[in-house]
């Protein structure tokens, strides 16, 4: 199961996703200067100082096998405007997490999140043959939760006191997932949701 998450490009109508790499830094800090993203408290999204942290920890996740990051690329101009990730992945049990999600400002509820997603969550219940995908949001952001009900997930439960984010608060974590046996529906709502957007 070592190789179970291999480097992949997922092709999409608005947008592919491809894999993250070091060169990928000045792309992803212009895309995250679009609504200067990083002030969001509640959310993870690199700064120039945080920028090459970010990239090193995601990458030395993908060496252990623990996460596949990818940049979003969007595909009228070929430009990288945010990033996801497969991530807490557990190969012996065949689950992964979807996160680390965030785009430009310009290209937040355009369809690019439920592309993206659609993308992600295809290639892990088809290819992957995954079990379960997970999503996880602070409890505090209430737009992420919301994108994930919206996606079909179903809410099983919140970790209080879940981590201690950088600025020593404690956080609470709202846990979504969608297994296998709902994928066929929740297919079929993504597709129709997609083709709304053509």
């Amino acid at each position: 199961m070592k190789n179970w998450l291999a480097p992949t490009t997922l092709k999409g109508n608005i947008v592919d996703l491809m894999p993250l790499q070091q060169e990928h830094r000045t792309a992803l800090l212009s895309a995250a200067e679009n609504g200067q993203l990083w002030e969001l408290w509640y959310t993870s999204v690199p700064s120039k100082e945080t920028i090459q942290k970010y990239l090193d920890t995601a990458l030395e996740a993908q060496r252990k096998g623990l996460a596949l990051p990818f940049v979003v690329v969007n595909k009228t101009d070929n430009k990288i405007i945010g990033t996801t990730r497969y991530c807490n992945v557990n190969s012996a049990n065949k689950r992964l997490e979807i996160g680390y999600t965030w785009y430009a400002k310009d290209f937040h509820r355009t369809g690019v999140n439920t592309e993206c997603k659609y993308l992600l969550l295809k290639n892990a219940f088809e290819k992957l043959e995954t079990i379960a995908v997970e999503f996880r949001t602070n409890w505090h952001n209430h737009p992420s939760r919301n994108a994930i009900l919206r996606l079909g997930a179903k809410q099983d439960g919140v970790l209080r006191s879940h981590r201690v984010d950088t600025d020593g608060c404690l956080r609470d974590t709202v846990v979504f997932s969608i297994i296998e046996s709902e994928w066929k529906i929740v297919k079929k709502a993504l597709e129709f949701q997609i083709n709304k957007y053509k």
